[in-house]
C-alpha cells in the first residue's frame, strides 16, 4: 500500500501518545500475516536493545536501538509527523495453524506495506 489507511496511522498515532503496549492488532505485509500487540517506538526500541545487550555475538549492537533522547513536544520525540512504522512486539508471523516464533517477536512494520489489518489477534494454534 503506497499510502497508509489514515485510520491505521491514526491507532499507531494514539499507541505512540498513550504510550500503552494493550492494542492487539493482526496485519498482512506482502502476504504474511503477523499478529501481535503494537507498542510505542521508545518502548520497542528498549526492549530489542535489552535483548541485544545480553547477546555476547549482538551486544554492541544494543546501542543502535537505545531510544533517543525524547522531546518536540510528542512521547516519541517525532515533533508533529505521523507514524511511519508499526511497532509489534509479543508477535508471531502466521503459517498455517502454527505461530512463530512460538514465544513471539519483535517486529517493525511500514504502515505503508500493510495491505490489511484488523483489530485483535487472530487465533493459532502452538502445536
Amino acid at each position: 500500500m503506497s499510502n497508509p489507511d489514515d485510520l491505521l496511522v491514526d491507532i499507531a498515532a494514539m499507541v505512540e501518545s498513550e504510550q500503552s503496549n494493550q492494542m492487539s492488532l493482526t496485519v498482512v505485509v506482502h502476504g504474511a500475516v503477523i499478529t501481535g500487540r503494537l507498542a510505542p517506538e521508545a518502548m520497542w526500541r528498549q526492549r530489542v536493545a535489552e535483548v541485544l545487550k545480553d547477546s555476547e555475538r549482538l551486544g554492541p549492537f544494543s546501542a543502535v536501538f537505545t531510544p533517543p533522547e525524547v522531546g518536540r513536544g510528542r512521547p516519541d520525540g517525532r515533533g508533529g509527523e505521523p507514524p511511519a512504522y508499526l511497532h509489534f512486539h509479543v508477535a508471531r508471523i502466521l503459517q498455517g495453524s502454527l505461530g512463530i516464533p512460538e514465544t513471539g517477536g519483535m517486529y517493525r512494520i511500514a504502515l505503508r506495506d500493510v495491505s490489511a489489518w484488523t483489530v485483535g489477534d487472530v487465533s493459532y494454534s502452538d502445536h
